[in-house]
């Protein structure tokens, strides 16, 4: 019977300890990059805008918990999630089996493919490997595009930035070839002044491994209540229209994807 006394404490004191480590989601920070646009980026005055922000703030609002953002550089992103900087990160991030080894991801908020986009006057004729052998392609380090140049389009010379805004910069200047990333971002570049240099060559097939599912919100691993709290509130939104009005604001056709 002392035993059992004994047992029956021990597990009580556990159980405390779990309830009293277990986090109130009351208050949620989160990760973005503040240089992707239409996903994410910083206006002139510091205010955070764009798809990845707009969905942040919906999801916010179906929790019903205080989000607040932090800007960090998009190569130090997943070891400063790590580090408890913020405790989630809505930046477009693809979600792939090589970031599953460090991160968790909730269920994918959108999907598009990668392409790319050369000057005008380029005699690039297709977005293939064999039209780009020998080229120097630009890509945003640490990122599913850099990765799918590497693996997919190796007979072009890989020159790697930390922003997309480098690469767009050397790519009008002449000093680069092609440039790849998302199809979405490329295009709302083109779409613009400075992007009036260049033209979409082409979108490329996506490779599930490189490219993975989709874009996902990360969080750290070993917290399954956060991750569904992010998941059931990207459900909800889908499901009572809000995803629809938001994606209607930037884009003229679904940007979930299939």
């Amino acid at each position: 019977m002392r035993l059992m006394k004994i047992a029956a404490a021990a597990a009580l004191a556990i159980a405390t300890v779990g309830a009293a480590e277990a986090k109130d989601w009351t208050k949620v920070l989160i990760g973005t990059e503040g240089a992707y646009p239409p996903f994410n980026n910083l206006t002139s005055d510091g205010q955070l805008v764009g798809f990845d922000i707009d969905i942040a703030k919906a999801l916010c609002t179906e929790m019903k918990v205080e989000c607040e953002f932090v800007v960090q550089d998009w190569d130090g992103m997943i070891p400063a999630l790590q580090a408890g900087k913020f405790d989630a990160v809505i930046a477009s991030m693809s979600i792939t089996e090589e970031r599953l080894q460090k991160v968790d991801f909730t269920n994918k908020y959108y999907n598009t493919p990668p392409a790319i986009a050369v000057p005008k006057d380029s005699d690039i004729a297709a977005a293939t490997k064999e039209a780009l052998a020998g080229k120097l392609l630009g890509a945003q380090s640490s990122t599913t595009h850099s990765n799918y140049a590497e693996a997919k389009l190796g007979d072009a010379e890989l020159k790697l930035y930390p922003t997309p805004d480098e690469y767009k910069l050397d790519v009008a200047s002449g000093r680069i070839d092609a440039v790849i990333d998302d199809v979405v971002v490329l295009s709302e570049w083109l779409a613009t002044e400075d992007g009036a240099c260049c033209k979409l060559l082409g979108t490329l097939t996506p490779d599930p491994v490189i490219n993975g599912e989709g874009a996902g919100i990360a969080i750290r691993k070993n917290e399954p209540e956060l991750k569904e709290m992010f998941n059931k509130a990207i459900e909800a939104i889908r499901a009572n229209g809000t995803y629809e009005q938001i994606q209607s604001k930037y884009f003229d056709f679904d940007v979930y994807g299939g």
